[in-house]
């Protein structure tokens, strides 16, 4: 008798993915500050212990949601070219933020963390040391305050600057210094 298969994702990756559906609706409709976890839990047909199991309260899901919108575990520019590598990564950054729902979650995110780092910066500080921290010439610091930061604040509060050359002045300017 051979051994079960066993199903990837199951019940639980379906449970995940109408609850961060519902979130992203939700969002969209009413803002990211009017979201609840019983909102949330309505909208996607689950217990809402089933999303405080997860989450705990609903500033920690926001910021969640934000992060997993942007693949951490996505490929990242490898070319050998830093200042290429750098460029294609922060377009991708700027163009995910271009898409309003994106944006909102980000608000809803960085909103609810309070003085906690979120996961999001996170994951972005990782991937730009992972370009850049190879060839030693930019450190955590100068991926955040020169690269993540500006277009951060950008999407949260001025996304219509959120333009195609965006990536490469930033990187121009924090390679040239």
């Amino acid at each position: 008798m051979s051994a079960p298969v066993r199903r990837t994702g199951g019940r639980s990756a379906a449970v995940l993915s109408s609850i961060r559906f519902a979130v992203e609706e939700l969002v969209r409709e009413r803002g990211a500050e009017k979201v609840t976890i019983p909102l949330v839990a309505e909208r996607a047909g689950v217990n809402p212990t089933s999303v405080y199991r997860r989450w705990g309260d609903a500033a920690t899901m926001l910021n969640d949601i934000a992060t997993y919108r942007l693949d951490p575990t996505r490929e990242l520019p490898r070319t050998g070219d830093l200042r290429a590598d750098l460029i294609a990564w922060c377009r991708e950054i700027v163009e995910h933020y271009r898409k309003p729902i994106n944006a909102a979650l980000l608000r809803g995110g960085s909103a609810s963390a309070g003085e906690q780092e979120t996961e999001c910066l996170r994951n972005r500080r990782a991937e730009g040391l992972a370009i850049a921290g190879e060839a030693g010439a930019l450190d955590a610091d100068d991926i955040i305050d020169g690269l993540v930061g500006p277009i951060v604040y950008r999407a949260i509060f001025l996304p219509w600057t959120l333009d195609e050359d965006l990536p490469v002045r930033l990187v121009d300017k924090v390679l040239a210094a």
